[in-house]
């Protein structure tokens, strides 16, 4: 990712934070599919790689005052597929997955349909709100 894409994504990711009145902390790695992959299956016991997995420290505290305390891990192969795919950036698609994995920690899930809407429903509108555009509801499909 270039120093000017990476500027961008910095400053829309302090965007976010502010959109969802989150303070704290928050650390985030970019990494290829090798690493994610390990670190799924080593943290998740999942094979294969994934776009992010969050380690919110906090043990779901976050959720409760907005206080993060996370490490994000995002991954830069499977945001480049997905932003092909879609049309957009690599960094945008960065952007969707850095917050999803703050959603994560301030309540949010998506391991059933309705949960699932709500949070991607969610995320488009943050990103609509910090002037980005809904992301994951775009035509091209989901994350």
């Amino acid at each position: 990712m270039t120093s000017t894409a990476l500027a961008w994504f910095g400053d829309r990711f302090d965007r976010v934070l502010t959109e969802l009145g989150c303070t704290g902390e928050a650390r985030l790695a970019i990494v290829g599919d090798h690493a994610m992959a390990r670190e799924h299956e080593r943290s998740m016991g999942v094979c294969g790689t994934t776009d992010v997995i969050t380690f919110d420290l906090t043990d779901g505290a976050s959720a409760q005052d907005s206080v993060l305390d996370v490490d994000l891990l995002l991954c830069a192969d499977e945001a480049e597929r997905r932003a092909t795919e879609r049309g957009i950036p690599m960094e945008r698609e960065l952007l969707l997955y850095a917050l999803h994995g703050v959603l994560h920690c301030l309540g949010y899930d998506d391991h059933d349909d309705a949960a699932y809407a709500e949070m991607h429903a969610r995320e488009d509108e943050v990103l609509e709100a910090i002037g980005v555009g809904a992301t994951f509801g775009r035509e091209g499909g989901g994350s």
